[in-house]
């Protein structure tokens, strides 16, 4: 009898079966299996860091490049510490005002660390996430996880267990079901192996907070860094894509919208609309969904929203361009490459 090709799914919820599934994900996880489980950004596909098969795995998983690097997630300080060659005093600072959350530091990789984990570089980025779930399983496990997004390379990332069932399915073995994500978008990525330390990656944590934190002589050029090896995820030119063709315009009023669309040689009718501000009536168009005008807000809902006019069959995406202001950038960042 042919076995279920169906992943295993185990919630979280109600509080009994958050420690059914801990110890069920570090079951496999110990033995070299590769598990889907939430963080507070998006939900990673996970395996030990440590272990270059396992490592392997994500990589086939998720069709990813070898010259894409994979963020390291830890549980505590010590762990962290375990995993690099130096702990500067600019690591401790952040660390401190931003651990457990949404930001990696980039540092000089511990030999433990395997080169896969690092695309063959000489760093490694490491991050202590807030998700209950995810800082459980580690404590369980007593090592660190490898977890890019629980995606194909180069889509959109996976907001909810849902996203990844549709996006892996029998590909992965088992999903931690623990509720949407709770900052919607990748972690701020911090290369601390330059002076002045620079955003490899933006996110959520932006540059005037490290700013406070570092000083303004403390962090430098937020541009793009063409390193390679790459230091960090997320620098790829086309990355977090949905299928669907992704076009971010401006207008004033629907007529304008309609007139810039009528540039494009598409029907309006797979033409899928996500607005903030000037929101159209929806006559015509496949659907008009509306995100509010507030980064945090945007930022949890915008992957979902992309994931829903995919799986409606939009062709066309058409997003209302952002507000200005240092709290859009990463958002702003994603979408231009999704657009790519």
């Amino acid at each position: 009898m042919k076995s279920d090709p169906r992943p295993e799914i185990l919630a979280t919820h109600p509080a009994g079966l958050f420690d059914v599934a801990v110890r069920r994900a570090a079951e496999l996880l110990r033995a070299g299996g590769v598990v889907a489980l939430p963080t507070e950004t998006v939900y990673g596909l996970a395996a030990n860091a440590l272990e270059v098969r396992a490592v392997a795995q994500l990589f086939a998983i998720k069709g990813r490049p070898a010259h894409n690097p994979i963020i390291v997630h830890v549980s505590s300080l010590e762990m962290a510490r375990r995993c690099v060659r130096r702990w500067p005093e600019t690591a401790g600072k952040l660390a401190s005002a931003f651990w457990p959350g949404p930001l990696t530091l980039v540092l000089p990789r511990a030999r433990e660390i395997p080169d896969l984990v690092t695309a063959g570089g000489d760093t490694v980025g490491v991050r202590w996430a807030s998700h209950p779930l995810m800082q459980a399983v580690i404590r369980e496990c007593g090592f660190p996880l490898a977890a890019p997004s629980a995606n194909p390379s180069a889509r959109l990332s996976p907001t909810t267990a849902t996203h990844v069932r549709e996006a892996l399915g029998e590909r992965v073995q088992l999903i931690i079901d623990g509720g949407p994500a709770q900052v919607g978008i990748e972690s701020t990525v911090v290369d601390l192996t330059v002076r002045p330390a620079r955003v490899l990656r933006p996110g959520m944590i932006h540059g005037q907070s490290l700013l406070a934190v570092l000083g303004e002589s403390g962090l430098g050029s937020a541009e793009c860094s063409m390193d390679f090896p790459r230091k960090s995820p997320g620098q790829l030119k086309k990355h977090y894509s949905p299928r669907a063709k992704l076009v971010v315009l401006n207008w004033p009023d629907e007529a304008d919208l309609r007139r810039q669309i009528s540039n494009f040689e598409f029907q309006i009718s797979r033409c899928h609309v996500i607005a903030h501000s000037q929101i159209p009536s929806g006559q015509a168009f496949g659907a008009v969904s509306v995100i509010p005008r507030d980064a945090g807000a945007y930022a949890r809902a915008i992957y979902a929203e992309l994931h829903r006019c995919d799986a409606a069959g939009a062709a066309w995406i058409i997003v209302e361009a952002l507000p200005s202001g240092p709290e859009w950038q990463a958002i702003a960042d994603r979408l231009q490459r999704a657009a790519s």
